[in-house]
């Protein structure tokens, strides 16, 4: 038997060839069905199949993308898959990324909400919804573990992500107060120590063993990732004009409220999926009545139990509110929530395309400068330690 030939040095092996739109929405399509796990476990199914298996990115600009992403308000993993569509296939490759990765969680928990609403408490309908969270804290401990060794590359980094855990869960600090000490942190590693603070943590070549990438370590920015004034004042223009056309659109009251207060919770909770958990609680239970305190828990259960961002229990607050508020009357209840939960799911994902479309070219403009890229690696440790 012939011994199995060695692995091919990863230097000698060219970078694949650029994916088509074509090939890159049948990944994105497919993306959107199998990311469980929230934030972390569909970060590290990213970088499963984009850095190591297809290469399109390389491991530093992933790192890149996601040392913004996590800075952003809102679902950081989201926003990593529109910048990675944006910059493989300018707009439409953004747009293309984002909404398939959030479509189908969408119909997912439009469909299990409806059945919760209408059967949630018969026994054996209780009891698989229980089932399956014990498995999801699995998935998602072993996720937080895989993203957190990419990320934190050495001591100071590992320093970071402790103290900040230490800051939320004993001194029970802001996670606002823990971004802004995570990104000072940086700012002065990166003058004191900068190779602990690059992209990566500098250790060993950016592809670490998989092979250059078609968006590489020194691949210039793309035509299309390079900032112009104008542009992001057209695009500025054009999501404002998308956000008041579907917000007029909608009827007075209850789904003009939802409108509202999800456009309010995409732009100021910080922290991803669990720092707007909270907010959403005290504004759906305790302000406007959309649903209980038990209804909010069994939909976190939800949202960790079908693929898609976590924080995609937002449709299952809108579904239920606008049932439990009959928005259509008391013969439509289902219509009513389905309207509800893709209301509260426009509202709260529409800024995510903002951030990435208007904020990429900038921050591929400052890749190579640590003053930037040193607080976000920063900030990035903070977030993999509180997460």
């Amino acid at each position: 038997m012939k011994p199995h030939p060695a692995p091919a040095d990863p230097a000698s092996v060219g970078a694949p060839p650029a994916p088509s739109f074509a090939e890159a929405l049948r990944f994105w399509f497919k993306l959107g069905w199998i990311s469980f796990g929230g934030p972390a476990g569909q970060i590290a199914v990213m970088h499963q199949e984009l850095v190591e298996r297809r290469r399109w990115i390389s491991e530093r600009r992933f790192l890149h993308a996601l040392n913004y992403c996590m800075v952003l308000p809102g679902p950081e993993a989201t926003q990593l898959a529109i910048y990675i569509g944006w910059l493989l296939h300018r707009t439409r490759g953004g747009i293309v990324a984002g909404v398939l990765f959030v479509l189908p969680s969408l119909f997912i928990l439009i469909g299990l909400s409806a059945t919760y609403m209408t059967y949630g408490y018969l026994p054996l309908v209780a009891g698989v919804f229980e089932g399956v969270k014990p498995a999801v804290v699995a998935v998602v401990t072993f996720a937080v573990w895989r993203i957190g060794k990419r990320a934190l590359k050495n001591g100071a980094l590992w320093l970071i992500a402790a103290a900040a855990f230490l800051a939320i869960f004993l001194l029970r600090l802001p996670f606002p107060a823990i971004v802004l000490g995570a990104g000072v942190a940086g700012w002065v590693g990166g003058r004191i120590a900068p190779q602990r603070f690059q992209i990566g943590g500098g250790h060993g070549p950016a592809h670490d063993g998989w092979g250059p990438a078609v968006i590489d370590d020194h691949t210039p920015p793309p035509a299309h990732a390079r900032f112009r004034a104008r542009r992001l004042l057209a695009l500025l223009g054009v999501f404002m004009a998308i956000w008041a056309a579907a917000f007029v659109a909608l009827p007075a009251g209850t789904l003009r409220d939802m409108g509202l207060f999800f456009t309010k919770a995409a732009y100021v909770t910080f922290g991803g999926a669990y720092a707007v958990l909270p907010y959403v609680y005290q504004a759906g239970v305790e302000h406007f009545h959309w649903l209980t305190g038990p209804q909010m828990i069994d939909g976190l259960g939800l949202g960790e139990t079908t693929p898609g961002p976590l924080i995609m229990v937002v449709a299952f607050v809108g579904f239920v509110g606008a049932w439990t508020q009959r928005v259509f009357g008391s013969q439509a209840l289902v219509l009513a929530g389905a309207a509800g939960a893709v209301v509260a799911t426009f509202f709260t994902f529409l800024p995510c395309f903002l951030f990435i479309l208007v904020g990429g070219p900038l921050v591929e403009a400052t890749r190579d400068d640590m003053r930037f890229t040193a607080p976000l690696t920063g900030i990035t440790a903070a977030v993999v330690g509180v997460g």
